[in-house]
Formats: structure tokens, sequence, C-alpha cells
């Protein structure tokens, strides 16, 4: 069964390592450069009040279009690795052996259905299982200066290794992704026996998953932190909300997950901008003044950088169990239902 499988699936595993193989090249020939300027820039020796020199390093990359370029390619690469497993990979696993009517054959071979989807469970999970990950792993060491610098700088701030765009493309969690997709892709084929309605539904699942989990799901893996200090405003470097609340930018938290920034007043409420004259008709030197007399502070609920292998850990897991339970599924639904 082992060999059967691979002779089926050869082609598209063929397909997998050739990309990976394009994807080391390009990586392992920029790669050495980042890190050169990385230890160049004086951030690998640095201890504190690293700030301006993350911030030269971030522009210096940014500047080059060659590391942007790469740094969203691989990401991109590595979210979409899922989808692709769970639609090209898993959904016709069982399905086209239905629609040709292949699989009674090997069953009337002393094959039994158990060791014929186990197989197929288990030899095409693993290469998706190691596909997805070598992928990780290549994509995690180039990035890692960057990330060790804060993220890669956006028009809105960093991306830090806590952005979902960039979570999903580091360590152990693209392992369990692509483990889930792909039996969820053979769930839905066995269900749905139509390989391209299948497919279709697959994708759509997966996409579910990935746009949701990382709001309605990931927070709530570890309580938060909350941390409140005092703080200087300034009108010119705060962003401003449309309600008139400011936000002063969290620049000492260095590759932490800022899940809300508030400024408050003495009695814990949020700050909302005052109507008065020297903020409203003044200049910004003069609201910059009268800023100081409210006594404000910022609260800041926030995971810190260290928990990031925590949260690495802890997603891997569920997926990997949510990927066994699919596997189980499908392996008793071939054994004891009857397939027309």
């Amino acid at each position: 069964m082992i060999w059967l499988t691979w002779r089926q699936f050869r082609a598209s595993i063929v397909v997998a390592a050739t990309a990976l193989a394009a994807f080391a090249v390009i990586l392992g020939l920029t790669g050495p450069d980042l890190a050169h300027l990385y230890a160049t820039s004086g951030l690998a020796t640095c201890r504190a009040s690293c700030g301006s020199l993350a911030s030269t390093f971030l522009s210096q990359i940014r500047s080059d279009a060659i590391y942007p370029l790469l740094f969203f390619a691989g990401g991109a690469a590595l979210y979409l690795t899922p989808a692709l497993i769970g639609m090209f990979w898993g959904a016709p696993l069982v399905t086209r052996e239905l629609e040709a009517g292949t699989l009674r054959l090997v069953w009337n071979q002393s094959v039994t259905r158990t060791r014929w989807m186990a197989a197929k469970l288990g030899l095409i999970g693993l290469a998706a299982m190691a596909t997805a990950g070598l992928l990780s792993l290549m994509v995690s060491w180039w990035s890692g200066p960057i990330d060790q610098a804060g993220g890669f700088p956006v028009t809105m701030g960093q991306l830090s290794r806590f952005s979902p765009l960039v979570f999903d493309a580091r360590g152990l969690a693209p392992v369990g992704y692509a483990a889930f997709a792909f039996t969820l892709g053979v769930t839905v084929g066995v269900l749905i026996r139509r390989t391209l309605p299948a497919m279709a539904i697959a994708l759509a699942c997966i996409a579910v998953v990935q746009l949701g989990w990382p709001t309605a799901v990931r927070p709530r893996l570890i309580p938060p932190d909350t941390a409140t200090s005092t703080v200087s405003v300034n009108v010119s470097t705060a962003r401003v909300g449309h309600n008139g609340e400011l936000a002063v930018p969290v620049t000492d938290m260095p590759g932490a997950w800022i899940i809300s920034n508030q400024t408050i007043t003495p009695s814990g409420k949020v700050f909302v901008l005052p109507d008065v004259p020297a903020c409203n008709t003044g200049t910004q030197q003069q609201c910059n003044g009268f800023l100081p007399t409210e006594h404000l502070r910022r609260r800041i609920t926030y995971q810190p950088a260290s928990r990031f292998w925590a949260f690495q850990a802890y997603e891997t897991a569920i997926f990997v169990v949510l990927a066994l339970a699919f596997a189980g599924f499908c392996v008793w639904w071939i054994r004891w239902r009857r397939l027309a």
C-alpha cells in the first residue's frame, strides 16, 4: 500500500519538493547578507535603548526591494500552503478513488479498508507536514534578523511575530495547520464524494479557519497582561481616533502583541481630546502644552514577546489533535459505511 500510494502521489510530491528547493536556493543566497546587515547594525550586542539601531536597520531593509519582496513572498507561501494541501492533496484523496472505482480493486486484493485508509492518511499526511515544516524552517531562519529587530515596518507600525500574517508563517504552527488542512480536506471528500465540490468546500472551510482563528480564538489562548504608566502625549506623534481618542505609539516593547493601547485620565476613563481653545483653535504647541495638565497615563493590554513559543505550542497541539480526530473519523467512515 505504501508503494501504491507513492505511485499515485509522486507527481504532487515532486512538485512540492521542487518548490522547496527553489525557496531554499533563493533564501540561501540572500539570507547571509541579511544576517550580516543585522550583525553590523549593532543590534546583536545591544541590551538596552536599541530603538534607534532597530529603526536604522529596518529602514535599510525596507529600502532594498529584494528584502520586502522575499519577506512577504515567504509569508504568503506559508499562508497558502495549508489551503493548497487541503484542496489538492486532501479533498481528492478518497473522492478520486470513488469516482474511478479503483478502491474496490484494491479491497479485493486482501487489503482491508482500514489499512488502505491508514496508509494514505499516514504517507500523504506526513508529506504535507514535512512540506510545511521545511518551508517554515527556511522562512523563519531567513526572517530571524527582521523578527528580532521588532518586525517588518509598515504604514501602521510593524509586523511583529504576533501579527497574523507573520505568526502563521513561523515556527511549529504551519506543521499543525498543514495536518489539519489535509485531514479536513479528506473528511470533506469522504462526505461529499465528488472531487471538484469537495475541493471548493475544503478551500472555503480552511479560509474561514485561517481568517477567523487569529481574532476569535488566538487572543483567548493565554490571558493577556496589562500595564499602566505615565506618558507624555504629543499630538504630532500620537494617533487620534475618529472619536478623539489618543493612542501614544508603544516603542519600548519590541516584538510584543499590543492588543489595546489607551490613553486614560487619573480616574481611569479613556481620554478624549477635549474641545478647548488650546487644542481646537490653537497651535500644536499650545495643545501640547495643555495636555500635561491632564496628568494622562497609558494603559496597554498586551502579550509579551516571550510568549510567542507558548502560543505556537498551543496552536500546534490544537490543530494536530483536530487532525487526528478528522483522520479517525475518516477511517471509521470508510470502514463501516457502504460506499455505492
